[in-house]
């Protein structure tokens, strides 16, 4: 039976189908030697190529591969980064078929929940917005809100790329004189800076924001920030499920595997602390050079600071041995 070849692709764990289909229109991508085309269809033991490269997918069969990553504020969800900022991308494990695909963007300043897969169909599923996969958010909102605008942001606000609204909104207790305000908010896409955006169209500030939920599937509370799970077969079948996909029936992890033990959760903690410490190393050689001359400075200050005492001592000193000579 045949295929679309940006879905071989794609479940291959190359990209999304989109992103396949502009390598098939780039040239990239050439089937039994002849460079393919969009609507080419191949077979399974078809002879395809990226860049020259043979895929081997027939060879050994690829399983669908999902993690679950707590995001720390201050991560960028690229790949790799000009300035050499910390990806979200730099500590996720080798994967020998394919590449991991995030499922979806979290900013900057957002943290939380961030999935990662090998099936490109599954990621790109994840994402479309005709699937109304639903988002979990906990925001924190700096300014007085209002009643009014908590129906207003339910009922739809509009936003520069359109109208946007949150299905639900709730509020958790807090300090009735503070200024921020908690709030759990879900909404059903996921535009650029929308739920910021959204809170901000009502003249408030979003001063923190966590995903805590994508789906079914709710951020593991005792996972650290910058550490990851490989889910269970039941957990991506349940994420397969809920875009239409069919179900997995193997997979590469035991069921022990997604478990976090004391063992595990201290290995993971430390092996977060030593990447975080090598980050922030990467940027202190420059200083530790001017930090070097700076020193060698006030060395170089301070030996000629020394050294000048002597000579005025010594000066001192030959009167007095003159004087000595006359008596």
């Amino acid at each position: 039976m045949s295929d679309k070849l940006q879905k071989v692709l794609a479940n291959a764990g190359f990209g999304s189908r989109r992103e396949m289909e502009t390598w098939i229109e780039g040239g990239r991508v050439s089937v039994n030697g002849k460079l393919s085309t969009l609507g080419d269809r191949v077979e399974a033991d078809d002879k395809i190529r990226v860049d020259g490269n043979l895929i081997t997918s027939g060879e050994q069969k690829v399983f669908c591969r999902v993690l679950m990553y707590n995001k720390p504020e201050g991560e960028l969800c690229s790949r790799k980064d000009p300035e050499g900022r910390a990806t979200v991308f730099d500590r996720l494990p080798t994967i020998q078929n394919g590449r991991w695909i995030a499922v979806g963007r979290l900013d900057l300043n957002t943290s939380g929940l961030l999935l990662f897969t090998n099936d490109g169909d599954l990621a790109n599923r994840l994402m479309h917005p005709k699937h109304e996969v639903e988002r979990e958010y906990a925001v924190r909102v700096f300014g007085d809100v209002q009643p009014e605008m908590l129906k207003k942001l339910q009922k739809g606000v509009k936003l520069d790329d359109g109208v946007a609204k949150f299905t639900s909104i709730r509020k958790l207790p807090s300090d009735e004189e503070s200024l921020n305000s908690w709030y759990h908010v879900t909404l059903s896409e996921g535009r650029n800076r929308e739920v910021r955006r959204m809170w901000e169209s009502q003249g408030l500030q979003v001063s923190r924001l966590i995903r805590v939920r994508y789906g079914a599937l709710e951020l593991v509370k005792r996972l650290p920030q910058g550490g990851w799970l490989e889910l269970p077969l039941a957990d991506i079948n349940a994420l397969r499920a809920s875009v239409q996909l069919p179900p997995e029936k193997e997979t590469l992890i035991k069921l022990e595997q997604g478990k976090l033990d004391h063992v595990k959760l201290s290995r993971m903690r430390r092996s977060v602390k030593k990447h975080r410490v090598a980050q922030a190393n990467k940027h202190k050689p420059a200083t530790k050079a001017v930090a070097g001359k700076a020193t060698s400075g006030k060395v170089s200050r301070a030996s000629s600071e020394t050294r000048s005492p002597k000579k005025s001592s010594g000066s001192a000193q030959r009167p007095a041995r003159k004087s000595t000579s006359r008596d």
